[in-house]
């Protein structure tokens, strides 16, 4: 174990260019030691010869005085110490030392905090006893470092190691993130109290009719994300869908209903979870081969997967854990597991509906419209999405199939249970803001211009209300100008003068 040599000066490392030539430590000196088959982790650690210690989007860069001793035992210390949990490496690190190398890495220091972090994380991710007996004295102290990554408000004392496990998640399903500078600004900010601060000032039957316009936007926006015109039945049956988020317990069987729902033409597809390899990407034009963009959890370890995630979300609702976190943790989790043939992408959408109402970021029955701001932003959703996906490509072995699907040929289970959730956290972050911000105020915002133009178009020419809505889009489509065929067929009864009067009152209601 010890003939390892882990201190390496680079100024590239698998491609990623460093800001400086320095000393490659931490988990990116372990992975490169044991040729560990997994994504780098988002940022590296380096020290630097110049005495300077900075951090960059993919670089931590510390001073010589931080430098580990050139052993594993040092590196992991370093690694825990500055970098966070990273389970997905300690699972592949734990795979490839032997039971007797762990113990005896264990055993430098007994009671040191690290020591003991490194005991638990064998035990708890390999689901495996160490011939090592239990501590009996020593301080409480927590497995993840809250200045690090956020770990569960709820923690369990594990008297065997002395450690407090404040894991967010289960063994089958735990993605961790850090605790950026964006993510804490937002969770200062209290974004659910500025949303009820906004919403109560709002009459209740204009925010009832928000409400209405807007989940039938959402459900609308859901399916344009995946490129898809859904007749208004459908998108009407998956608004009343997104309406209940929420009311219902999230287990097996609740997401096999929404899958129903949402898709509506059964013929051709096998419904449930599913029986075989699942990817997202093309075909050949001439070979029909698959061109994966990502590649999904393996069917055998769906089950495992989905129990895991569902528990894990039991635990963070009841642990308080804040809602939006818990929501890129499970919404992402699932569609990157990928569990059906179809529908995946609406229902990991319908998931941050139900976790931000079950944990009462919004209001249960008004409908918190996240999907229309990430239509808004659905460059910024893709690049998301690949930061997870496309560096998986590399360590996923698999061939076509004979019907033009993807057989996975390793273990992949660890990729879709340990992964740093910390982009999609931030992402959706950005767009809960957002739609406090800008997307509930625009409907908000355009109802109330429509009521104003309303009441002119009623006490002037006591319109019907179906020929305002007529008038109104007319006006809408044409930059606030009847168009000639407006005026000769559906408002031939209008004067010219009256046609002036009702472009320039548009102009003030809806242009001002």
């Amino acid at each position: 174990m010890n003939t390892k040599h882990f201190s390496l000066k680079i100024s590239v490392f698998h491609g990623r260019k460093a800001p400086e030539e320095g000393i490659l430590v931490g988990y990116g000196a372990i992975i490169e030691a044991y040729k560990l088959a997994i994504p780098l982790p988002n940022q590296l650690a380096l020290i630097s010869p110049k005495k300077r210690q900075y951090k960059t989007e993919n670089w931590n860069v510390l001073t010589s005085r931080h430098e580990p001793d050139d052993t594993l035992y040092k590196q992991l210390v370093f690694a825990l110490k500055y970098e966070g949990i990273n389970l997905l490496l300690f699972k592949y690190l734990f795979e490839k030392l032997s039971e007797e190398d762990c113990k005896a890495l264990v055993k430098l220091e007994p009671q040191g905090q690290y020591s003991r972090k490194i005991w638990f994380l064998y035990e708890w991710l390999l689901e495996k006893r160490l011939d090592i007996p239990d501590l009996d004295k020593g301080n409480f102290v927590a497995l993840v470092d809250e200045k690090i990554q956020f770990g569960s408000p709820l923690s369990i004392n594990s008297s065997r190691y002395r450690i407090k496990n404040n894991l967010p998640g289960t063994v089958n399903f735990c993605p961790l993130i850090f605790r950026t500078e964006k993510l804490v600004n937002y969770i200062e900010v209290n974004l659910s109290n500025k949303k009820n601060n906004y919403l109560n000032a709002i009459r209740k039957e204009l925010l009832q009719r928000a409400s209405a316009f807007l989940l039938l936007k959402d459900s609308k926006a859901s399916f344009n994300i995946e490129g898809e015109t859904p007749t208004n039945n459908r998108a009407v049956r998956w608004s009343k869908a997104i309406g209940q988020a929420g009311s219902k317990s999230l287990d097996k069987e609740e997401l096999l209903r929404l899958q129903q729902i949402v898709i509506e033409n059964t013929r051709f597809l096998k419904m449930g979870f599913r029986e075989e390899g699942g990817f997202v990407g093309e075909h050949d034009r001439i070979t029909s081969d698959p061109i994966p963009e990502h590649i999904s959890a393996k069917s055998e370890d769906l089950e495992k997967l989905i129990n895991g995630l569902i528990l894990t979300y039991d635990k963070l609702e009841k642990s308080n854990f804040n809602a939006v976190l818990a929501a890129a943790k499970i919404a992402f989790g699932f569609v990157f597991i990928h569990p059906y043939v179809d529908g995946n992408g609406r229902i990991h959408r319908y998931l941050i509906h139900h976790i931000l109402s079950k944990m009462q970021f919004a209001q249960q029955g008004m409908i918190f419209p996240i999907s229309a701001s990430i239509l808004n932003h659905i460059d910024d959703y893709r690049i998301v999405l690949e930061s997870y996906s496309h560096p998986l490509l590399d360590f996923i072995k698999w061939k076509p199939t004979k019907n033009h699907n993807v057989e996975v040929l390793n273990e992949t289970i660890d990729f879709y249970r340990y992964f740093d959730a910390t982009k999609q956290a931030e992402f959706l972050f950005d767009c809960v803001n957002d739609t406090i911000e800008n997307v509930i105020p625009n409907e908000v915002d355009y109802l109330q211009k429509y009521d104003e133009m309303k009441s002119y178009l009623d006490n002037v020419f006591e319109m019907p209300d179906k020929e305002v809505a007529l008038l109104i889009r007319f006006l809408e489509q044409n930059n606030g100008k009847l168009s000639n065929r407006a005026i000769e067929k559906e408002f031939a009864e209008l004067t010219s003068d009256e046609i002036i009067d009702i472009e320039n009152h548009f102009q003030i209601y809806f242009k001002s």
